[in-house]
């Protein structure tokens, strides 16, 4: 019979929710000796006024992975990831070369896929693997010449590197195809999720949260424009997220809530975490994501880990993060990008059909109970840095 552990997940402040992980076998969380990782990441990476998905993944796998046999050392640098200044550059090429010959390094894909003639003559001597939130060349609002230069960057990087990590199915599908990397080299270690206490909601139906930083790729204008078109609806939403990555954009968006005249009814919140971001969530009776793309998109399952529906679009690694319930239920409904009226017209349907509200929400708790928790994230990413040589990747 296979040990099990119970893992105790959710907020101490509102109470703990024990979740049994039948795949995480007693052995592995015994004493071991551990094997060294340097993690380098963004040098934001702990910063409370820029959350990010990414972000947070970086911070909770280096918490983990000492459970899977891996003591972390973590390298935040500082810089305008992933076209960084020359300072970013020189701080970066000199905390590679202060690592021995042979260590282990997981590079944050943000720092180490704009700069491959820093990296890549690391790959001689280290043995790297580079983490993927999102493929550079998908960031939304880029110039095109800036996209393809960034994406021929990336390019260069994943190829030299021994070990690619994406966090989704759909990413790993998409980093092999664009850019002709041996599907061998590329790795799964999707977000996990820590279940909540159910959301308690407002009053079932009206009151929509997104959470996403305000910048051209989460679409919050998109989100905008549906509203407007649904304005004769009782909602009300509040969009949870960094305001200071794109202040136009933040601009703009303002100015579209106020020709729309929606003041009083979409609510630019800021950055939240902790207390603050989880009285959000218990508030809210919708999750809405109007991004132009995601490999994964965590605040989806976050909110599933509250029993939240969610009205998305169907973009990259989203329906993946939506998934199913295990009676096959689907606790969300995907919208085609760039179509508000879609985006509207399924509002319309959530606020008009009780029985799609009572469809959606059993189905956002059967998903719930069935989430990964991040201890599988850690394990799947601690068995790719495993089969790293423990040896200088040159000849003697």
């Amino acid at each position: 019979m296979t040990d099990v552990t119970l893992e105790k997940v959710g907020n101490p402040a509102l109470g703990y929710v024990p979740v049994q992980h039948a795949a995480v076998k007693k052995a592995e969380i015994l004493p071991m000796t551990l094997r060294s990782v340097h993690f380098v990441m963004p040098g934001g990476v702990d910063d409370p006024a820029a959350p990010s998905g990414g972000n947070a993944y970086d911070r909770r796998v280096s918490l983990d992975l000492p459970g899977f046999g891996w003591q972390v050392t973590k390298h935040a640098v500082a810089g305008e990831w992933p076209r960084p200044g020359e300072s970013a550059r020189a701080e970066l090429a000199r905390t590679l070369r202060q690592f021995p010959d042979g260590t282990v390094v997981l590079l944050d894909g943000i720092v180490a896929c704009g700069v491959p003639e820093i990296v890549v003559p690391e790959t001689e001597r280290l043995n790297l693997a580079v983490l993927v939130h999102l493929p550079l060349g998908d960031e939304t609002g880029l110039e095109p010449a800036v996209a393809a230069e960034l994406d021929a960057k990336e390019r260069d990087v994943l190829r030299a590197v021994p070990a690619v990590v994406a966090t989704s199915d759909w990413a790993v599908r998409r980093l092999v195809s664009h850019h002709g990397l041996a599907p061998e080299r590329v790795h799964v270690a999707a977000p996990g999720a820590d279940i909540a206490p159910l959301a308690s909601g407002t009053d079932g139906v009206s009151r929509l949260l997104c959470v996403a930083a305000v910048t051209p790729r989460k679409g919050q204008h998109r989100l905008v424009q549906a509203l407007a078109a649904a304005a004769d609806l009782p909602w009300s939403c509040v969009c949870v997220g960094g305001l200071g990555q794109d202040p136009e954009y933040v601009a703009h968006l303002r100015q579209l809530i106020r020709e729309n005249g929606l003041e009083g009814r979409i609510r630019l919140a800021g950055p939240q975490a902790g207390a603050e971001l989880d009285a959000s969530y218990s508030a809210a009776d919708l999750m809405v994501l109007t991004s132009y793309a995601e490999t994964y998109g965590m605040a989806v399952t976050e909110a599933l880990a509250r029993g939240i529906p969610v009205l998305a679009t169907d973009v990259g690694g989203l329906p993946e993060a939506v998934g199913r319930a295990p009676d096959g239920g689907v606790p969300g409904i995907l919208v085609p990008p760039e179509d508000p009226a879609a985006l509207a017209a399924e509002l319309r349907g959530w606020f008009g059909e009780a029985d799609v509200r009572r469809r959606l929400k059993a189905a956002a708790r059967g998903r719930r109970a069935a989430l990964d928790g991040w201890a599988t994230t850690a394990r799947s990413l601690a068995g790719v840095l495993g089969r790293l040589p423990s040896e200088p990747r040159r000849a003697a």
